[in-house]
């Protein structure tokens, strides 16, 4: 075989590779790997020696098995972020504040916490910043709720499992039982509100932004104090918000 097709194959199992780990959401060993994408092993652990060194795939607690790693993290978050489709989405979030008139926000899953995508603040003297970039908790925040609601039951039940539920204020879901039935209420309604259980003083309403097949991919929130929004008055804003997750779903 010439250089130039084997640099192809390498190349082509690496990228099938990281996208089995990417959509599994959870460590898979070497053997799982190799099996389901029928690779002998000696070739899925040259692959996983490779993407191990330039941090596309890393360890788990198991060192035997593998997770997604930071490099391939940070080329999800600028994919995401890039160019004309970042340009429209913000566009998005826009007229959303405009429309409701609180500060939105977009966000996406990352490993056991909240990643945040693009945000539009409104132009009210009392308001939370949080930078694009930062990560949030999934236990005590709206977005963080629906993340957990709307997985697959199994991951779901695997990630709570692992959780620290650090109580963030009085409010907040400490015990996984109680976690788990918010979870449940969640996915009946179709969004998630966060009741002061992040920041003192704050709430916010989200809904999920889902791609072609059903699955949500990323979660649009609103948040304002409770001086100035109750949970009745986000819940009005409801419609609105549903109405701009769809336009996001096509942005995806």
């Amino acid at each position: 075989m010439n250089s130039v097709s084997s640099t192809g194959s390498s190349a082509e199992r690496s990228l099938r590779l990281l996208a089995r780990l990417a959509k599994e959401g959870r460590a898979l060993s070497l053997a799982d790997l190799a099996a389901d994408l029928a690779l002998p092993k000696g070739t899925a652990h040259r692959l996983c020696a490779q993407l191990l060194e330039t941090g596309f795939i890393a360890r788990d607690i198991n060192e035997r098995d593998f997770i997604v790693g930071p490099a391939l993290r940070k080329l999800s978050f600028d994919t995401l972020n890039h160019g004309t489709v970042r340009s429209l989405r913000h566009q998005v979030l826009s007229e959303l504040v405009q429309q409701v008139g609180e500060t939105c926000n977009f966000t996406t899953l990352d490993g056991a916490s909240v990643l945040y995508l693009d945000r539009v603040e409104a132009p009210w003297p009392w308001r939370l910043t949080l930078m694009v970039g930062e990560h949030v908790p999934l236990h005590c925040t709206a977005s963080g709720k629906l993340f957990l609601a709307l997985m697959p039951a199994k991951q779901r039940d695997l990630l709570v499992s692992e959780l620290t539920l650090t109580p963030m204020t009085e409010a907040t879901l400490t015990s996984k039982d109680a976690l788990l039935q918010e979870c449940a209420n969640i996915a009946r309604a179709g969004y998630s509100l966060d009741r002061q259980e992040f920041i003192d003083g704050l709430l916010a309403l989200a809904v999920p932004v889902c791609d072609d097949s059903g699955i949500m991919r990323a979660a649009l929130a609103v948040h304002a104090p409770v001086s100035r929004l109750s949970a009745e008055q986000a819940l009005q804003r409801l419609p609105a918000l549903q109405v701009a997750a769809q336009r996001l779903s096509r942005l995806l």
